[in-house]
């Protein structure tokens, strides 16, 4: 199986996954929570539809893929190829009626991460990477994505979900490296990295992150010249804490002061 096969497939996982979304969109979708007693998980029933259809159609062609996913788990997750699944991530802005939210489709071979996509099926967008390019495509055409060749932390656009969703500690470690940016951002969650890609944003900071979150990421970010670890610099597929960046300069100067 070649990248490229690879690619058409996403992208029909991309259009399943999107038809099962929309009409879920700006209605009166009822979410449940699944961290009941902590912080306000959601979940919609338009997250479980468009994973369980992404999962059949991945089951059917690849039978001896692994799935990872947000909301049904692990099947087969030591197989050569694992696909790994957010159907809605950013499901707070979805609730919301905000556009900031997108289904991240990621594919590792041998537990290292090698294609991704992003795709906001209600804005037409679809931004996929496989670790050497990344591409945009929308109503306008197609292009390639390039990070910024930002120079330092001065003349930076910082983004994060919310600093609210970290904890005491880590709050503190980011509020350092936020008091040295040029400009500060909250909320975007994947548009956020794929921002950063297209060279409009140069810096992310999260932490608390699932592997369905940061692997369709990493293909794309770093096909576009970026660079994503880990606070403490190591390989960041399994999430936890992370750092994307469009430059080695703004990269360096943010674990630097993360880890102050």
């Amino acid at each position: 199986m070649t990248a490229v096969d690879f690619s058409q497939f996403v992208d029909e996982l991309a259009t399943l996954s999107g038809s099962a979304i929309l009409p879920f969109f700006r209605t009166n979708l009822a979410a449940q929570d699944k961290n009941a007693g902590g912080a306000f998980d959601p979940v919609t029933e338009a997250d479980k539809a468009a994973e369980a259809a992404m999962r059949h159609l991945i089951k059917r062609t690849f039978p001896a893929h692994g799935i990872v996913g947000e909301e049904y788990g692990s099947e087969n997750g030591d197989a050569e190829y694992v696909w790994v699944l957010d159907p809605i991530d950013g499901t707070k802005s979805f609730i919301c009626g905000l556009p900031m939210w997108g289904t991240l489709i990621g594919l590792t071979r041998n537990g290292i991460p090698c294609h991704g996509m992003m795709h906001q099926p209600f804005t037409g967008e679809r931004f996929s990477g496989d670790g050497k390019r990344a591409i945009w495509r929308g109503a306008t055409g197609k292009r390639s994505l390039r990070t910024r060749d930002c120079s330092g932390l001065s003349e930076a656009t910082l983004m994060t979900t919310s600093p609210l969703l970290m904890s005491e500690e880590n709050r503190e470690r980011f509020r350092r490296v936020e008091g040295q940016a040029r400009l500060s951002r909250y909320g975007g969650d994947c548009y956020s990295y794929c921002m950063l890609a297209a060279g409009f944003v140069d810096v992310v900071v999260e932490t608390n992150l699932k592997p369905y979150d940061i692997v369709a990421i990493i293909p794309i970010i770093e096909g576009a010249g970026g660079i994503v670890t880990t606070w403490d610099g190591k390989p960041a597929q399994d999430g936890g804490s992370v750092v994307a960046s469009g430059s080695r300069a703004v990269h360096e100067a943010t674990l630097a002061l993360l880890n102050a």
